[in-house]
């Protein structure tokens, strides 16, 4: 039984007639008894009185004939339903992302939503070490990590260009100075975060090469909890700029350079390579790629070449 023919047999069943039928459906009358028949033949039931005129239906046709309005409606909902989602009339979009890469998302989704305001978003938050294993899972279609993902399977696009910012108090004794040695910040004491990171390892290597002392005596386990507690003066933190930004411009917090951590963070939009994306999902990317060319620096929109072979424990760092 498909729907083909539950079509015909409704066609009769409204029509009262096999040939009105045929008419209706453009096709020849003994067509349409033939898909009847065949049809009575697979149920094992008559369905129309052939004997009374004007196509009477039996008591199973009149039980066939509920269950066929239903289908055939659910068959017009489901078309309905998938030319809202071209429309973008309806639809979900599910991301994923850290503490810190969220803060981009949010002026990218607020663009987003001032235009498809009728579509679910989703932001799952996870560690950024699991965001692209999210991705090919198929937990989420799309997330933004700090760092290029090494499977090959994995696409990226550099969204934001970032950069590693020291920050303090505005009563430090250093948040006067426009800018800062690396050996000076060896007799400071920093409040770090807990949770490893490539950014971390960088840091940490930065200060051995320049055989300097790195004093973490704080670590805490959220950058809104390192941005509070600094500002209540408690020693300085090397974040990434985007985490800072309102506290900067209000005077909360001053940042100051540090010419040996000049460190470029790159935020990437990462997706499966084999992926059907949703159309949401192929709207929001147009969506950032029209916030970059609107906003220009620091938001941008470069695909990245796919990683090959030796080349992914490098492009891990970035």
């Amino acid at each position: 039984m498909d729907l083909f023919q539950l079509e015909t047999f409704l066609a009769v069943a409204e029509e009262r007639s096999f040939s009105r039928a045929a008419a209706r459906l453009h096709r020849t009358q003994p067509a349409v008894s033939q898909v009847i028949a065949k049809l009575e033949a697979e149920l094992g039931e008559t369905l129309v009185e052939r004997a009374s005129p004007g196509g009477i239906l039996t008591d199973a046709g009149e039980v066939l004939l509920e269950y066929a309005q239903k289908m055939l409606n659910l068959r017009k909902d489901a078309g309905a339903a998938l030319v809202d989602l071209r429309s973008l009339h309806r639809g979900r979009l599910d991301l994923a992302a850290n503490e810190y890469t969220c803060l981009y998302l949010l002026p990218v989704l607020d663009a987003f939503r001032r235009e498809h305001p009728r579509i679910k978003v989703a932001v799952q938050r996870a560690l950024a070490s699991r965001i692209a294993d999210e991705v090919l899972s198929h937990s989420v279609e799309l997330g933004v990590v700090s760092f290029r993902p090494a499977d090959p399977q994995v696409i990226s696009t550099v969204v934001y260009r970032d950069e590693l910012v020291c920050v303090m108090s505005p009563g430090h004794a250093l948040a006067k100075l426009e800018k800062v040695s690396i050996a000076r910040l060896g007799r400071e004491t920093f409040v770090a975060h807990n949770v490893p990171s490539p950014l971390r390892q960088k840091v940490i290597a930065t200060f051995l090469r320049h055989k300097t002392p790195l004093q973490m005596d704080v670590e805490l386990p959220s950058l809104e909890a390192i941005k509070r507690f600094v500002q209540r003066g408690n020693g300085v933190a090397l974040v990434p700029k985007l985490t800072v930004e309102s506290e900067l411009e209000s005077g909360a917090l001053v940042a100051v350079q540090v010419p040996e951590l000049q460190v470029e963070r790159k935020l990437r939009l990462v997706h499966r390579k084999q992926a059907a994306l949703s159309h949401a999902a192929k709207e929001f990317l147009r969506v950032v790629q029209a916030h970059a060319a609107e906003h220009g620096d620091p938001f941008c929109f470069e695909l990245e070449k796919a990683v090959e072979g030796g080349g992914a424990k490098v492009a891990r760092n970035m």
